[in-house]
């Protein structure tokens, strides 16, 4: 039964992060990145505070070991969440969902450089199909004509949010040995409120009343699925909620055709599944070698 409450609740997350990911983009036209990551991260802290007042965990929730391990955390994932919000001005919110499944595959390559962890030949070659898949993806978008420029550097934003995201891991592991997941939550929203403001100067806008409406939504909602997500590896095992981040395709797919009219190409589709077969095998595999995963998951964002 506490499987059963995890999955849904990880599933819960899923599809409040991809459609608070679908109101960034409407905005993005209008509202800077830096400027919509200050949103998003603001209106969240409120959601986070009273969560953890409710569990009686606010002191613990507001305590750190590590400040600086929690600045250069919320650096890279505001360098992630920037890109990708960045991404999804440029690109379809299916696009930018399937090619940022690159960061656990990124995760394994810098665990193994950064970490020392060893990577043996079955996950290095669900590494090697996952880049493969990567590539399907982005190569259609890679010409610099000046029709698709926009879309190649859509491209390479999320790309690069995928490298970031994948630092955020490796960093994560590094927090997890000694702060607790409400903390990490917590410091995160407070730490990317901060930076964000330091894009002030580079051009925020005052948003109109839709504009301001969906930005401040998506604060709320990505604050309570931040919450589900955090809640949900209290009771399932990473090994076995981490594959449901994948379902986020799905929902991607549905919402970028139904608000946006995106419709998936093949290569986009193929490139995907070639993505999201590597990534449940790389986790199929840690599950059976006995990785942990679970708190360093429940404090991560699709954004970082």
């Amino acid at each position: 039964m506490n499987a059963l409450r995890g999955i849904s609740l990880k599933l819960g997350s899923v599809v409040l992060f991809v459609v608070m990911s679908a109101m960034i983009k409407a905005t993005a036209p209008d509202v800077p990145a830096g400027e919509a990551v200050f949103f998003r991260s603001f209106f969240a802290m409120p959601v986070i505070l009273l969560w953890l007042a409710q569990r009686h965990e606010l002191s613990i929730g507001l305590r750190t070991n590590d400040p600086v391990g929690h600045l250069w955390r919320g650096l890279i994932g505001v360098s992630a969440m920037g890109c990708t919000f960045a991404g999804l001005g440029l690109l379809p919110l299916p696009e930018v969902t399937a090619i940022g499944f690159a960061a656990p595959i990124l995760t394994v390559l810098f665990g193994a450089l950064l970490l020392g962890e060893k990577v043996r030949a079955f996950r290095m070659s669900a590494v090697a199909a996952g880049l493969i898949g990567v590539s399907i993806i982005v190569w259609p978008r890679l010409t610099l004509d000046d029709a698709t420029r926009g879309a190649a550097m859509g491209v390479g934003l999320v790309l690069l949010a995928s490298v970031f995201r994948a630092l955020v891991q490796i960093q994560l592991r590094r927090l997890v040995a000694k702060e607790e997941t409400s903390a990490i939550v917590f410091y995160f929203s407070l730490t990317s409120t901060l930076l964000a403001l330091c894009t002030l100067p580079f051009g925020w806008v005052i948003p109109d009343a839709q504009d301001a409406a969906l930005l401040v939504a998506a604060g709320v909602i990505g604050g309570i699925a931040q919450i589900l997500i955090t809640s949900a590896y209290r009771f399932g095992e990473a090994g076995l909620l981490a594959p449901f981040d994948y379902a986020s395709m799905i929902f991607a797919l549905i919402l970028g055709y139904v608000v946006f009219g995106d419709v998936p190409t093949v290569w986009m589709l193929c490139g995907a599944a070639i993505v999201i077969a590597s990534g449940v095998a790389i986790i199929l595999r840690e599950r059976h070698l006995g990785l942990k995963r679970g708190r360093t998951r429940a404090g991560m964002t699709p954004q970082g």
